[in-house]
């Protein structure tokens, strides 16, 4: 029980970080629609189960890969200039906010789902992140892999609930809109994935 609930206030803290996964989903939410935002958060997902699997397994491997200079600039050079592209995009992209129902092509959705893998498994901050769970709650406290999985299950459960109502409560929003308001939205989404950009780059010492 008491795995849980450290695993439930993990995940309620990161879903509280309004981070480039949170403006990434909410923008597509908003601009494409909810089943959009749950195929970009399905993304997300996959990408932080792979993540978490590789540094469970690997972790002393991974852990020394990203204290390497090397990978950590080259990780924040790729994860940097994917994010300022997908900011330059949603910021210069004229949109009409359409109401209706619109049906998208499997090439639109890779798309998206393609966007949150991305925007979450080019960033070293999340390999970062997982290693620092692992190392604390698991090796630390020597726990089976058995309780390993329910940790990280009431971790991954809490993001997926979350991401999900982020998701919905955007497209609650998008009923709301007016095109102005869209288009103001959409340009402080794509400010927002630059400036992520520009930090990520800083902290990995790109420049």
């Amino acid at each position: 029980m008491s795995l849980i609930l450290q695993g439930i206030l993990l995940g309620l803290t990161l879903a509280i970080l309004l981070g480039p996964i949170f403006v990434t989903l909410t923008q597509l939410a908003i601009e494409k629609g909810a089943r959009a935002g749950m195929v970009a958060s399905s993304g997300v997902w996959v990408s932080d189960f792979i993540i978490i699997t590789i540094c469970f397994l690997f972790v002393q491997k991974v852990n020394t890969l990203v204290q390497d200079v090397t990978f950590t600039y080259w990780m924040g050079l790729l994860g940097g200039f994917i994010l300022i592209v997908f900011g330059i995009g949603a910021f210069l992209k004229e949109s009409t906010i359409e109401f209706k129902k619109t049906k998208h092509s499997t090439n639109d959705y890779i798309s998206f789902w393609t966007k949150g893998f991305l925007v979450n498994t080019v960033n070293p901050f999340t390999f970062v992140f997982w290693i620092g769970v692992i190392s604390t709650y698991i090796i630390k406290e020597k726990i089976t892999n058995i309780e390993a999985i329910i940790f990280f299950t009431s971790i991954m459960s809490v993001i997926m609930i979350t991401d999900t109502l982020k998701v919905f409560l955007a497209k609650m929003i998008r009923n709301k809109l007016r095109q102005e308001h869209f288009n103001i939205f959409t340009r402080i989404a794509g400010v927002g994935l630059i400036i992520f950009g520009i930090v990520l780059l800083a902290k990995s010492q790109v420049f």
